[in-house]
């Protein structure tokens, strides 16, 4: 098996953002957790379901299980829209706000400590660096949750 400290440097590069994604994955609770679709919540007001796990990007079979667990805790409710029976609607109760702003509160502070260890320059300057590899990668390989699409 090969070590780290035998790969080349693209090799390196891979294991290295393999690694800042597994951190990021598990520190974040995944794409539909329960304190993520809170603070979607929180900022988008009323959505519908479709809306939601379109914009978390997905499935509506685990929206749906979330979704009954956050309405049985009392965070949020769900009602039919008035103009099609068909489409239901997201808020947050009083509850779910609550919750909803310490939890972004959380996310804010998970933020700044997962950068603190690089200076303001430093931070310029990977940013930089990923905005360039994101836009090459999206030519070459489609938009994240499209693969085998390539963007136009």
């Amino acid at each position: 098996m090969l070590t780290y400290n035998d790969m080349d440097m693209n090799g390196k590069l891979m294991q290295k953002l393999w690694d800042v994604a597994h951190v990021l994955h598990h520190t974040s609770g995944g794409r539909g957790s329960q304190k993520r679709i809170l603070t979607v919540l929180l900022r988008k007001g009323v959505i519908s379901q479709a809306e939601l796990t379109e914009h978390l990007g997905i499935q509506s079979a685990s929206a749906s299980e979330v979704l009954a667990k956050l309405e049985a805790a009392g965070l949020i409710s769900r009602t039919e829209k008035e103009s099609d029976r068909r489409t239901i609607n997201l808020s947050l109760t009083p509850l779910g706000r609550e919750k909803a702003l310490i939890a972004l509160e959380e996310r804010e502070k998970k933020k700044r400590d997962m950068f603190s260890v690089l200076s303001e320059e430093e931070k310029a300057a990977l940013l930089s660096i990923l905005e360039k590899l994101t836009e090459d990668w999206k030519k070459r390989y489609g938009e994240p949750g499209k693969r085998g699409r390539k963007a136009i």
